[in-house]
């Protein structure tokens, strides 16, 4: 693979990054790793989506559950749960108990193992980039 230029490097990590924080799997996907990708996505989403059958769209509360929200375990997930910590910030979705506390659980972990994949794909795209050395 040739060498790429450090702007462009740069440019496409980026773009993995972001990828992969818009769609769980999609960072990988363009790296053309399709099966990864699909588990990726799968295994992100069935979390995330338990988490809300659980506990409803409650669990996601922009000012009810601010560390789960705010410091990134929920929010890495993807843009959408932006979208319902806006929906629920006025608190029109009540979830107490249990359910709460388990939905929260579940949307959590989704969104942290995401950062994981995040990091992976990032990490891979990076690789690629290099040129292998010539020992």
């Amino acid at each position: 693979m040739a060498l790429l230029s450090r702007e462009k490097q740069t440019l496409f990590l980026l773009i993995v990054g972001l990828l992969s924080w818009l769609v769980p799997g999609a960072g990988h996907f363009v790296l053309k790793e399709k099966e990864r990708a699909i588990i990726i996505f799968a295994t992100i989403v069935l979390t995330f989506c338990v988490g809300i059958y659980i506990g409803s769209i409650g669990v996601i509360n922009l000012f009810g559950a601010t560390p789960w929200y705010v410091v990134g375990a929920q929010v890495m997930n993807s843009p959408m749960v932006l979208f319902l910590g806006r929906m629920t910030a006025d608190g029109a979705y009540p979830v107490y108990g249990w359910p709460n506390e388990i939905g929260q659980i579940y949307t959590s972990t989704a969104g942290l193992l995401n950062l994981l994949c995040i990091v992976n794909a990032i990490y891979l795209a990076y690789l690629r980039g290099i040129e292998p050395t010539r020992g």
